[in-house]
């Protein structure tokens, strides 16, 4: 206790007397107390307290992508690929502000009185991801802006703006944009891969959104890569880091590695660039990555390792004191070495997350993002249907609402539970009819469990051991009623532990079951010593192997689980005999409508998984197709006549190529957040109207693909892709209907380099309220040029009836190309508008108008 009572003294003491001093005077003044050990040990994402410099010990990893990750309870908004579907940049400040809130409501809530942090998040936060999905096979995709580098730059700058604030000496947290700077798949590879793009596009794609949200928006920190690009490792790489980044853009922020790339600089299964830990902390500080996730090789995140690398001369201490005082001005920015209650955000209490207020904005975040793929006059409903049956793997699934990177709603509300509280007057009914790519799952009852082959006494034997290895002896041995643990949000020492169930189970049906363990990480079961599913090292929703059971017989199992994180309520479950899909039609058949809610979870589609289902590799996706499962009873459910509407809860773009020809409304709903369900059912019963529009190209199918692996973006995203998508980038349907007057050109001709305006008139011609998104698009017919590309949008709010003049300004980037060279210049010639609702042409044309201006001259402009 006097402990903790000295170290809050001195950094009152210090608070108080640097209250004059600037940020980078106090960081330098702390590091130059520092010893070469302390100095190495703070490069770490884990940094230890230093007690007699006032400093507290700091974990840098938090993580924000679409609200406070992993920690609890929170607000968990739409995923980002969701964000970016509304095409609204103050709806997406204002979700990054309400998450930067919850950060230091958590903070303060989990705050040791020494200024550590027990169990809760810091005010660093690893997000956004401004990377281009270039591939819809990428897992990781859903958490980008889409395939866009315009979309993704404005999302990209309003998210940081949001997270950060308006004050850079006293930000709200400090924004790491990632994964710098050409990274996107596939997730297998990560680690060795080496990339070499083209100087074209890199230029024109990979790094547009990085630059402003450094230049622009001022994120205070950046996150390198795993690959390599043109030999080097992201985290090594002197072109990136210290000449792009730091020289030409002015970067004064500090960088942190993503996790574990520091070891696979020197790691002969990763990139091997070095031979030894020491040459690889010593390049990566060189090239200016100042702290170093790391979950890697114990030798690379050993801040001992750091300290050899001084002392052999591979580094030098003055380089090391560089990335120390840049994160410790970062610390004396957010006020981590202040005592609390004082700054700013004094205002924050511990209690400021999960509010009602907050809860709202994600209905309405999750409202906007939705997209209407299709709809031949099923939506919304005319009236209130007398019955509806809600069928699909997502119907009931929270999985499907919160995504990766996320939070714990407090309250989520399904797709079924959104309808049934919507359509309370309706009958509503709900029959999972098929798993993601198996028969559906549910939990092993209690009373199917027993201790001995007689079953005279229920429960399992449970044995819980510290470590994610079952090793040792058991700290713990008890009698569990089931193969069930809520880990909550474990403190550090245990966020590594294991657990083995043994026992006897007995089953009340005949036939073939399934099993599966639904923890976040590793699992194994076994029936009579034999493996049902052996997923121990990242778990996926079911296992390979069918076992036959028959009723009333007592079989022996062991259940043996690890965790590595902070996901809590795990638990044991099976598919039972029979056909879901039977119980499915048949609800349907009495229904007046289907709503059924298919696609994907984060539990498929994500970071370096272990997916072991047809058409998923490692967290990436082999096709775009609906999971065989789902489509076959998607199929049936459309041949008993009634009317089924398709809703999609995903990350990424599918091929629903079957449901656009056969059926009658088809929802995109990503992956939505905590409330989405509440907004799925008001889109049905047309509580509002739909205007989310898309961030990625639908394909019709992987073969209108160039190969996964290839970063050249020929061939790739709308501005590159010459063939018929099946819905195209900028697509969505509304309820009302949009016209477009005649457009007006400040200047029909303009010397290259000049900026021109652009407007026109809108108007909803329909009979209700609704949102447009007026979008911006320029073609040059040119070398380097894409086929075009989106420069401005704009979403309005429009009464029926009601019209509004939309302007855009034309600067002479938007009217340059890029070429071979990744030089960016204003070429003469026709330069062709486009103001819509989408993209011109093709066979889904967006209402809009076209404009022309004439550019004369040439003028060669900054590549940024």
């Amino acid at each position: 206790m006097k402990r903790l009572i000295l170290a809050s003294a001195i950094a009152a003491m210090m608070s108080a007397a640097c209250a004059q001093t600037t940020a980078e005077q106090r960081a330098a003044q702390l590091v130059s107390q520092m010893t070469l050990e302390e100095k190495a040990a703070q490069i770490q994402h884990r940094a230890p307290a230093i007690p007699r410099l006032g400093i507290p010990a700091y974990n840098w990893w938090n993580e924000g992508l679409h609200g406070v990750a992993r920690t609890g309870e929170a607000t968990v908004f739409p995923q980002a690929i969701g964000m970016a579907a509304s095409w609204d940049t103050q709806l997406v400040h204002d979700i990054a502000d309400t998450t930067a809130t919850e950060f230091r409501a958590k903070y303060l809530a989990h705050r040791r009185p020494d200024g550590s942090i027990s169990g809760g998040p810091g005010l660093t936060v690893w997000s956004p991801n401004v990377n281009i999905f270039r591939d819809p096979r990428w897992g990781r995709g859903q958490e980008t802006y889409g395939e866009d580098p315009f979309l993704t730059t404005r999302m990209g700058v309003a998210f940081i703006r949001g997270l950060q604030g308006d004050d850079p000496e006293h930000p709200k947290t400090v924004a790491t944009v990632k994964h710098f700077a050409v990274h996107s798949g596939p997730e297998p590879d990560r680690h060795h891969e080496d990339v070499h793009p083209s100087q074209h596009d890199v230029v024109d794609t990979y790094l547009p959104a990085f630059y402003a949200a450094v230049t622009e928006a001022k994120s205070q920190a950046v996150m390198c890569a795993y690959n390599a690009v043109d030999g080097v490792p992201a985290c090594a790489n002197t072109r990136y880091l210290k000449d792009t980044l730091r020289g030409q853009w002015k970067f004064d922020g500090h960088v942190v590695s993503d996790c574990a790339a520091i070891a696979d600089i020197h790691v002969a299964k990763s990139h091997a660039y070095v031979k030894s830990p020491e040459e690889a902390a010593a390049v990566a500080l060189k090239a200016g990555t100042d702290l170093f996730c790391s979950s890697g090789a114990k030798d690379t995140s050993d801040p001992a390792t750091t300290v050899r690398a001084v002392r052999q001369g591979l580094v030098s201490e003055a380089e090391l004191d560089v990335a120390v005082r840049r994160l410790m001005e970062a610390r004396v920015r957010l006020g981590l070495l202040d005592a609390p209650g004082v700054g700013p955000y004094a205002g924050i209490t511990a209690k400021d997350f999960d509010t009602p207020a907050h809860k709202a904005l994600s209905t309405q975040a999750a409202r906007e993002s939705m997209v209407l793929l299709k709809n031949s006059g099923l939506l919304p409903f005319k009236s209130a249907p007398r019955r509806i049956v809600v069928v699909g793997p997502n119907a009931n699934s929270v999985d499907s609402l919160v995504g990766n990177y996320n939070g714990t709603p407090s309250q989520p509300i399904t797709v079924y539970a959104g309808i049934k509280a919507r359509f309370a007057n309706s009958e509503v009914n709900y029959v999972e009819g098929t798993g993601w790519v198996a028969p559906p799952l549910e939990d092993v009852p209690d009373a199917a469990f027993c201790q001995d082959a007689a079953c005279t006494q229920p429960g399992l034997k449970a044995e819980e051991f510290k470590g994610a290895k079952l090793a040792g002896t058991a700290a713990v041995v008890r009698t569990d009623s089931n193969a069930r643990v809520a880990w909550g949000t474990p403190t550090r020492e245990e966020r590594e532990t294991s657990i083995r169930w043994t026992g006897y189970i007995k089953p009340g049906d005949s036939g073939a079951f399934r099993f599966r363990y639904s923890g976040e990480n590793g699992y194994r079961i076994y029936v009579d010593d034999k493996m049902v599913a052996d997923v121990w090292d990242i778990a996926w929703p079911t296992s390979d192997t069918d076992i036959q059971l028959k009723a009333g017989q007592v079989y022996k199992i062991r259940i043996e689980a690890m965790q590595k994180g902070s996901r809590g309520d795990h638990r044991l479950q099976w598919s039972r005999p029979g056909s879901s899909d039977d119980v499915a039609i048949k609800a349907a058949q009495d229904a007046d409508v289907v709503v059924f809610v298919g696609g994907l979870t984060a539990r498929f589609e994500g970071e370096a998984m272990s997916v072991k289902a047809p058409g998923f590799a490692g967290g990436d996706r082999v096709t775009m197709d609906l999971p065989a499962p789902q489509q076959k009873l998607l199929e049936r459910l459309h041949a008993t006549g009634k009317p089924v509407v398709l809703v999609m809860m995903n990350g990424s773009a599918m091929s629903l190529n079957w449901a656009e020809a056969n059926l009658p409304a088809i929802v995109e709903a990503w992956y939505p957040g905590g409330e989405g369900g509440q907004a799925v059912a008001e889109l049905l019963a047309g509580d509002f109207s739909p205007a989310g529009r898309l961030p990625v190209t639908f394909y019709k199918s992987v073969d209108q693909l160039p190969p996964f692996g290839d970063y050249a973006m020929k061939g790739r995203t709308y501005r590159y892709f010459s063939g018929e998508p099946l819905y195209p980038f900028g697509y969505g349907l509304s309820y009302t209907s949009f016209a477009y007057g005649q457009p007006v050109v400040s200047k029909a001709s303009v010397r290259a380099g000049d900026a021109v305006e652009v407007s026109a008139e809108v108007r909803n011609s329909g009979s209700r309220d609704g949102d447009e998104v007026v979008q911006l698009y320029v073609s040059r017919k040119a070398d380097g040029a894409p086929l075009r590309a989106l420069r401005g949008f704009q979403r309005i709010h429009l009464k029926a009836g009601e019209a509004r003049k939309v302007t855009f300004k034309v600067e002479a980037k938007d009217m340059s190309i890029v070429d071979a060279k990744g030089t960016r210049v204003v070429p003469a010639g026709a330069v062709d508008l486009w103001i819509g609702g989408g993209q011109p042409g093709g066979a889904k044309p967006a209402a809009g108008v076209p404009a022309r201006i004439t550019v004369s001259g040439q003028q060669v402009l900054n590549a940024f």
